[in-house]
């Protein structure tokens, strides 16, 4: 049984301009890939979905997870974007699904944004769809898969023009503890590591976290000297712990350097002292968040209860906990990302029903 909770803007900015690719049939809607423009003179590409029935139609703009992805959300061979909007679109829903920046046919250094440039970008896809007469210029909101939920987030809080807001296992916690419970999650149900590595891997991660938090607004010299310099103090303890302990071959290893360039980047500044509440704290349009149990990449219960508390004021809010659903809304066993390959099995009908069905009787077709 799911478990669901439900409780009873600024000025946008950015002009685009739309230039549009030969149409293709489809059963139920029709595709049509799309150009426009933005901020910077960056251009997007992508695909939107329009229901076959005429008359001007509600729609959803996607925005993408963390590292750079193609417009159909391609994931260790699953293409859940590309699902989600099809589904949609035979119902009678309108879905822009967009390349991110320096992906197929989007301009742009996708290394060199931010959450907040991608809130951007999100925003400029509502400006395009609010250009096109299919659609229905009040009924236009954002969908955000993993960070796409901090995406559409900060997306919301600053234009007007977005009406509606749907996280499917999207980010609703802040930067830090984010990404203390991802690691802790991902040791916890990964096999194969030693009870005393699981703790030490817990130890070094939060240890880093914390540190790259306190230090993100210095230069990048000052980050990478705390860095180090903390991870230094830990390893003197902990090779002292394991020669009193007597392991022989330790084969612990924590990637300090790959680390600290990830920890210096413009994104993980950002990402890693984000909070939620200073965004959600001003949206008070409709809200669905989606989220499978078994996802250790965004934690099912710490994020919705993060949509709850930060949308507390909100009098439209439905949470939604999928058993036994992974990152991608697919059916697992663990939830760990080596195993999103191994999966055949489509995105969920439940979790494609439920976001339609909110859609359709919280805002209308």
């Amino acid at each position: 049984m799911r478990q669901i909770f439900r409780a009873t803007l600024a000025i946008c900015f950015l002009c685009c301009v739309c230039i549009a690719s030969a149409r293709q049939p489809e059963s139920g809607f029709r595709s049509e890939n799309v150009l426009f423009y933005g901020q910077d003179s960056l251009h997007y590409a992508g695909t939107l979905t329009l229901p076959d029935n005429p008359g001007r139609h509600t729609a959803v703009v996607i925005a993408s997870g963390t590292y750079p992805q193609d417009r159909d959300g391609t994931m260790a061979g699953h293409k859940i974007f590309k699902e989600i909007a099809e589904y949609l679109s035979r119902r009678g829903i309108a879905v822009l699904r967009v390349d991110d920046r320096g992906v197929g046919g989007s301009d742009g250094i996708y290394e060199d944004a931010t959450t907040a440039d991608f809130a951007g970008d999100v925003i400029t896809a509502v400006e395009y769809l609010r250009t096109r007469k299919e659609i229905d210029r009040r009924r236009i909101g954002a969908l955000g898969h993993s960070e796409g939920g901090a995406t559409c987030s900060i997306a919301a809080s600053e234009c007007k023009d977005i009406r509606f807001l749907i996280s499917v296992a999207g980010l609703m916690t802040d930067g830090l503890s984010s990404v203390i419970q991802q690691n802790k999650d991902i040791v916890a149900s990964t096999d194969g590591i030693p009870d005393i590595n699981r703790k030490r891997y817990d130890e070094i991660n939060g240890i880093m976290f914390h540190t790259a938090y306190e230090y993100a607004n210095a230069d990048s010299t000052t980050l990478s000297a705390a860095l180090y310099k903390a991870y230094d103090e830990w390893k003197a303890k902990d090779d002292e712990m394991i020669r009193e302990s007597g392991i022989m071959n330790d084969h612990f290893r924590y990637p300090i350097y790959m680390y600290v360039q990830q920890a210096t980047s413009n994104w993980y500044r950002f990402f890693i002292r984000y909070n939620p509440a200073d965004y959600l704290s001003k949206v008070k349009i409709p809200v669905l968040a989606v989220n499978g149990t078994n996802d250790v990449m965004v934690n099912c219960s710490q994020n919705l209860e993060n949509v709850r508390k930060y949308l507390s004021h909100n009098r439209n809010v439905t949470t939604v906990a999928l058993p036994g659903l992974n990152h991608l809304l697919l059916p697992c066993k663990k939830g760990t990302p080596d195993e999103y390959a191994k999966i055949s099995a489509p995105v969920s009908a439940e979790a494609l029903e439920i976001i339609f069905s909110w859609i359709e009787e919280n805002i209308g077709l």
